[in-house]
């Protein structure tokens, strides 16, 4: 059943920055902003070229540009530079050092979720942030988030990592809901990527990193490229290659040191890697072109990437891993009968004390089973850790036009294509239910997802003297495709019915009935309008419509108003409603894992929430989540000081969460083969996403800096921190745990933030940032159990300080060389009180500041 949603109002200031090459247009559908009274004089037109030297962004208004303290609502402008030279080389980590309210943590074992790391702005879900690409919208990434911790779960959210810091201009942050100028996905705010637009000249570097601990050696080589076309116009090219080795910090795991010491050969140690994963062929090529005309511009931008990623799994230990060693908790050892002959003797693991019995009576034991006996104890005697991972290809591109009709209508045509494409691989692991029959190298292709999108827009702007009007349209199309996995992977072999288990171990392969391509179109209208009401009111307000084929329509406002006190203080507000709609990759996802449960082969199997079988356990179409935002905030900007405090409130309703598995009956099961649902007869356990949970999230962002010339030189100081607060508020029990409430109340430190010091004296620069993380809890292992009593493994972490330093020289002749330290000092969390004893992790494996320690590198290249 479809849900209509109608909501009225007006949206100010649209949160949409639409740079597309040089002067792109607001091209979403919302905010517009006042256009410069034409009749000013000589001293205010002064006033503004001084202003011009300040970053401006587009973002949140359709009119012309302003800096971060003009505008009405909070944004952040990061320079290229800025973003560029640091120790993290992936755009996620750089993002996240310089925006307080930004977190990411390192993913060491958590499926796709590892391939494309899930961020979060404001402690929402990576898709409730919109990514724009020089103000256009930018495509989803394939992977949906299974194991995304609570915070993450069932996300589907853009890939960042595909962008070159250096082919970056500056990255715009607007902390403010703009669903109502962008669409889709706007609530907790919008990043833009602005490219640079180089017509001449260009740059060559390259990057060496290493971990104190000599682990995660980081390889990183980039270049840039500018020449003009025409008078004007301009084609800038940027590409970047890398390699990251991997990084662990493990300890053994008790259960493989207990296998090692009864004897067992081939455990590894430590048996499983916690780190970060190995990268390689990491490529990035980004292009932006734009030719202007006397009344026409072209333009055209995109990037290609693609990527490999490695990464380990959890150990399968030889004395207990169920469906592959044992069956029964590791008392005997599971043995398959291949043909017919002899039965199979059986083999204890365990004495009745319950200790483990040494591998050389068990060995002998293998040893002498009949030919027609099979256990992976001859194979793989000291256990097995399954290798994951996938590769990667991201492909963007956006062209359009523009221009001016008359003297002032402006337009803006565009169209975008984007598609990101994973195909998942697993390695040093078995289909246990095939016996002996391996495939070569023990290596499976599970099958792959690939998100697809098209978008076209129109948006036209006129400006009349303190009042701008803008308006467009929008439509776009996207799909969602899931790729079948090799026979291998899926496999039911002729060991299913003795407890072995189907498919890739770890990760099973998609099967052909979980395979197939969901597709979604949706159009959208917009108007947006902005007043200078008078020289210290401006007053802003959007509205859009929206409808999609799936599930209707939604209407979204916002307004947003700003009032300059003085020419050096002001205040300013912004409400607004939002929406992010179920992707179609979360409305029709299908994962169906097998075993052999209770005699006969059972699935457990995630649905879609419009399969019959899902809808009788109560799983209904998925709906659009819906929020409603404030903010308020101050300005004070004087001199060279500026201080901005806003305080936002962000209620969530209906968000989408995978309900817990619901267990098939007898009874349950026969009535739904009865009513046509053969797939019923094989399942055991059925879960779907499902509109669920509300939860409201507040906080306080405070930015403040001050240049000087202090130390003989250009010297820079700045604080910002990002205050922040979920709670759930309504939920059905049974759909989400107590645990994952916790975890998304308390999974991120409710205070981050850092300070900062840059200073230039000639060639020499040096920067130093001293970060603050609050405390934080994780739910370790995702044990989805609130108290270790219960069998939760809860950690509770305090708070923490690193440090950031680097210094470098930028000389005449072009040449620059920058050294520097990520965590100077090497702090790490405590120690993990579950690693030993539960799968190895040397520290909770969450941590917001990671858990690697420091990082030294050094950064050298020329400019031309």
């Amino acid at each position: 059943m479809k849900r209509v949603h109608h909501r009225y109002a007006v949206n100010p200031l649209a949160v949409g920055v639409r740079l597309a090459l040089g002067s792109v247009f607001a091209l979403a559908l919302s905010g517009a902003a006042m256009a410069q009274d034409k009749d000013k004089d000589t001293d205010e037109a002064a006033d503004e070229d001084i202003t011009s030297l300040e970053p401006l962004s587009v973002l949140g208004t359709r009119s012309a540009g302003r800096s971060a303290t003009d505008s009405a609502v909070p944004i952040d402008i990061i320079v290229g530079e800025e973003m560029h030279n640091q120790g993290a080389t992936d755009m996620v980590e750089q993002i996240r050092t310089l925006i307080p309210s930004f977190n990411v943590s390192t993913i060491p074992i958590d499926d796709a979720a590892t391939l494309v790391r899930p961020a979060n702005l404001r402690g929402l879900p990576p898709d409730n942030a919109l990514i724009l690409l020089n103000g256009k919208r930018r495509h989803r990434a394939a992977v949906i988030t299974f194991l995304g911790h609570g915070l993450s779960d069932g996300s589907q959210g853009v890939d960042l990592s595909v962008f070159p810091s250096l082919a970056l201009e500056q990255v715009e942050v607007l902390r403010d809901g703009a669903a109502a100028q962008y669409g889709s996905d706007a609530i907790a705010g919008v990043i833009n990527f602005g490219l640079k637009e180089s017509r001449e000249g260009g740059a060559g570097e390259a990057f060496f990193g290493r971990y104190y601990e000599g682990d995660g050696f980081t390889r990183q080589y980039a270049g840039q490229y500018g020449f003009p076309l025409g008078g004007e116009g301009f084609a800038t090219f940027t590409a970047e290659v890398r390699s990251a080795d991997p990084t662990s910090r493990s300890v053994q795991r008790d259960d493989a040191a207990a296998a090692i010491a009864a004897g067992y050969p081939q455990v590894p140690d430590p048996a499983q890697i916690w780190g970060s994963p190995e990268v390689n062929d990491d490529r990035k090529f980004v292009y932006n072109i734009g030719v202007p005309g006397e009344n026409l511009d072209f333009y055209l931008f995109g990037n290609y990437a693609s990527r490999e990623t490695d990464g380990g799994f959890y150990y399968r230990n030889p004395t207990s891993r169920g469906g592959v060693y044992s069956n029964d908790g590791g008392q005997t050892l599971l043995i398959g009968q291949t043909a017919a002959g002899a039965a199979c003797p059986t083999i204890a693991l365990r004495d009745s004390g319950g200790n483990l019995i040494p591998y050389s009576s068990v060995s002998a034991q293998v040893a002498a089973l009949p030919s027609n006996c099979f256990t992976f104890l001859s194979v793989y005697p000291g256990g097995f850790t399954p290798r994951f991972g996938g590769e990667m290809q991201d492909i963007g591109a956006t062209a359009g036009l523009k221009g001016t009709w008359g003297d002032d209508i402006q337009w803006d045509l565009s169209a975008s294509f984007g598609r990101n494409e994973i195909d998942f691989l697993m390695y040093n692991t078995v289909n246990a239910s095939l016996g002996a029959n391996q495939p070569a190298g023990a290596f499976f292709v599970p099958g792959g997802n690939e998100q697809t999108e098209k978008t076209f827009n129109f948006d036209l702007s006129k400006s009349f003297d303190a009042f701008h009007l803008a308006g467009g349209l929008e439509y776009r199309s996207e799909s969602f495709e899931i790729s079948a996995g090799d026979t291998a992977s899926t496999a039911i072999g002729p060991l299913t019915s003795q407890g072995f288990s189907i498919g890739s171990n770890g990760f099973p392969g998609f099967n052909q009935v979980t395979a197939g391509k969901h597709e979604r179109d949706n159009w959208a209208t917009y108007i947006d309008a902005e007043s200078q009401v008078t020289d210290a009111f401006l007053i802003a307000g959007a509205l859009r419509f929206e409808d999609y084929e799936d599930f209707g329509s939604t209407t979204n406002w916002k307004l947003t108003g700003r009032y300059d006190f003085t020419e050096n203080f002001a205040a300013r507000a912004a409400f607004s409603t939002g929406f992010r709609a179920p992707t179609p990759g979360q409305s029709n996802v299908s994962q169906v894992t097998t075993a052999f449960i209770d005699g006969e082969l059972r699935d457990t199997a995630t649905l879609p929430p419009t399969n019959p079988i899902a809808a009788y356990y109560g799983a209904e179409p998925l709906t659009p989540e819906e929020s409603d935002n404030i903010s308020l905030g101050l300005v004070w900007n004087q001199d060279n000081w500026s201080l901005t405090a806003d305080w936002y409130r962000i209620q969530v309703e209906d968000r989408i969460a995978r309900s817990t598995d619901f267990t098939l009956s007898d009874a349950d099961r026969a009535a739904l083969v009865a009513a046509g649902q053969a797939q019923a007869a094989s399942l055991s356990r059925v879960g779907f996403f499902v509109n669920d949970f509300d939860t409201t999230t507040t906080g306080l962002d405070i930015v403040a800096s001050v240049d000087t010339d202090h130390f003989g030189g250009d010297t820079s100081y700045a604080v910002a921190v990002n205050f922040n607060d979920t709670e759930v508020n309504d939920f059905t029990s049974g759909i989400i745990t107590e645990a994952r409430i916790q975890k998304l109340e308390e999974s991120l430190p409710g205070t981050k933030g850092y300070f900062s010091f840059n200073h230039l004296r000639d060639a020499w620069h040096i920067n130093a940032r001293l970060n603050y993380y609050g405390s934080f809890y994780e739910d370790h292992l995702d044990s989805d159990v609130v108290s270790a009593a219960d069998g939760g493994l809860p950690i509770y972490e305090g708070s923490a300080f690193t440090v950031d330093l680097e210094t470098g020289w930028k000389f005449d002749s072009g040449m620059y060389i920058n050294v520097g330290a990520q965590n100077l000092f090497d702090k790490v969390p405590d120690e993990n009180p579950w690693g030993a004893a539960v799968a190895g992790a040397q520290y909770p494996v969450h941590t917001p500041y990671g858990f690697t320690g420091g990082y030294y590198y050094v950064r050298f290249g020329y400019a031309f």
